[in-house]
């Protein structure tokens, strides 16, 4: 996929003209104390009042922050230290911090070791990962591809995978909330991942009557059970998919039809437990490859000098998956890959969020109720509020040496990820760089409006609690906020 270019003259020249007019070091800055902060902009005010006023959100819990980046003044804001869920507006902080942690230039490495002789390992083979997100079972395959390069035709013994680098907790940080959950959004996390820790069952039609072609990708770890009938015509799809646990492998039950003319069907679900994944995944490579393994797939670390090596594009394109696409799997490994780097091995998910807690303070933007558990935003488990949001943004803006990786993740309105169909007019168009955030009952928006030269950025955000089946109506009305800034910043819409 490719995105527009991160780096530009003109968010250069702003970013440091900002710097220049901060004239401090931001992370020496106290956290606002609770009283709500006047408002600067009568124009902006009498929006956000026009808002908060509507009849829909008598019930809602809002809160609100618009800022002037350059000056550091409210100009204007809502009960914007009141603490609220901000569901995927999570990973903004996710991404400050892996930025000012670990550098937009840490890549993520996955090896695989052991000791070979005569066109064999002589022992177990060693699959080591560092909670490389972007893993897929192709890279796995180059690594069978790379050993069978070295001569290597028999593994003459197991497969171990090590995951040390994270701890054995798999489900992140509230993911509990949902056991029953399949979905891929809800994937487990482990130092060794593989395609997101999901897979994904994939049905093309066959005859008519007949079972239809089903397999499962990646490889080597689903035990399929039942089969998926070819129908007759244009029929609709009545396929039936049911995951159950089998050791650390999963079982697959399948049953109904797809018709006779229909294209190729995908289903992706998580894992249960990806502790051994990617090892059944690498056996199954190499066994594709006529690399014959004696042993079975195993957790633990041989013996041996690495073999073979991966290494993940930097952190700073890799956190386009965070901003543009909202991908949770990513937010949390990331995140949990900050204590891992920052706190030491094995990582904790608390260590995680007690590191990105002392970062958002050290920045200036902690607040009080400010609540970090999971990197993600999924489910009820952050608390975050307004006035934090747009000084952390602030914060990220001014700061040099994150400041266009940082902006650059962000979704681009009217042209890429989450608002690609969002702020379509002249002015909004590129203008908006902002994170979306979705939940049963959140609604989020926070992000900047760049200004043209002369003027001073403006960051926003925007958190709707308590909304049951009014998520649209409250995307709305933080869209129509934000044309309202756009209108302040550029005299039109």
């Amino acid at each position: 996929m490719t995105f527009p270019a991160r780096r530009s003259t003109l968010l250069a020249l702003a970013v440091g003209a900002c710097a220049l007019l901060a004239g401090r070091d931001l992370r020496s800055q106290p956290a606002p104390s609770a009283p709500q902060t006047a408002p600067t902009s009568p124009s902006l005010d009498a929006a956000v009042r026009a808002l908060v006023g509507e009849h829909a959100w008598r019930e809602a819990d809002i809160g609100i922050a618009i800022m002037d980046v350059a000056s550091g003044k409210m100009l204007a804001s809502y009960k914007e230290h009141e603490p609220l869920n901000p569901a995927s507006n999570a990973k903004l902080y996710t991404a400050a911090a892996a930025l000012g942690i670990l550098h937009g230039d840490h890549r993520y490495q996955t090896s695989l070791s052991g000791v070979v002789k005569g066109g064999a390992v002589t022992g177990s083979l060693t699959l080591r990962g560092f909670g490389d997100p972007s893993l897929t079972a192709d890279d796995l395959f180059g690594l069978a591809a790379e050993l069978r390069e070295h001569g290597v035709r028999r593994v003459d013994g197991d497969i171990l995978v090590d995951q040390r680098f994270y701890d054995d907790q798999t489900t992140p940080p509230a993911f509990e909330q949902k056991p029953e959950e399949w979905a891929a959004f809800r994937a487990p996390v482990s130092a060794v991942a593989v395609n997101e820790n999901t897979v994904t069952l994939a049905i093309r039609p066959s005859e008519a009557g007949q079972p239809a072609h089903a397999f499962f990708e990646p490889p080597g770890f689903v035990d399929v059970d039942g089969a998926v009938t070819t129908g007759e015509g244009t029929g609709a799809d009545t396929v039936g998919l049911l995951l159950s646990k089998n050791g650390q492998r999963l079982s697959a039950k399948l049953s109904g039809e797809v018709g006779q003319d229909a294209k190729l069907v995908r289903f992706t679900r998580r894992v249960e437990d990806p502790t051994l994944l990617a090892g059944y995944v690498l056996r199954a490579q190499l066994e594709q490859l006529q690399i014959k393994v004696s042993g079975d797939v195993k957790t633990g670390s041989g013996k041996g000098p690495v073999i073979a090596k991966r290494t993940s594009e930097p952190l700073s394109t890799l956190l386009y998956a965070l901003g543009k696409r909202s991908d949770n799997f990513y937010a949390e490994m990331i995140f949990k890959s900050i204590a891992a780097e920052h706190k030491g091995r094995p990582a904790h998910a608390a260590d995680a969020a007690a590191t990105v807690a002392k970062f958002v303070g050290d920045l200036g933007a902690g607040d009080q109720g400010l609540v970090i558990k999971n990197g993600s935003g999924l489910y009820d488990a952050n608390r975050v509020t307004s006035s934090s949001i747009v000084r952390l943004l602030r914060a990220c803006y001014q700061d040099t040496a994150i400041a266009p990786e940082y902006i650059a993740q962000l979704s681009i309105g009217g042209a890429d990820g989450t608002l690609h169909g969002r702020f379509t007019s002249e002015h909004a168009r590129h203008a908006v760089r902002a994170k979306t955030g979705t939940l049963d009952d959140a609604i989020a928006l926070s992000g900047y409006v760049l200004a043209p030269p002369g003027r001073s950025p403006v960051a926003f955000s925007i958190l709707f609690n308590k909304i049951p089946g009014h998520a649209a109506a409250a995307r709305g009305a933080a869209d129509r906020l934000v044309r309202a800034i756009i209108r302040d910043v550029y005299g039109s819409e």
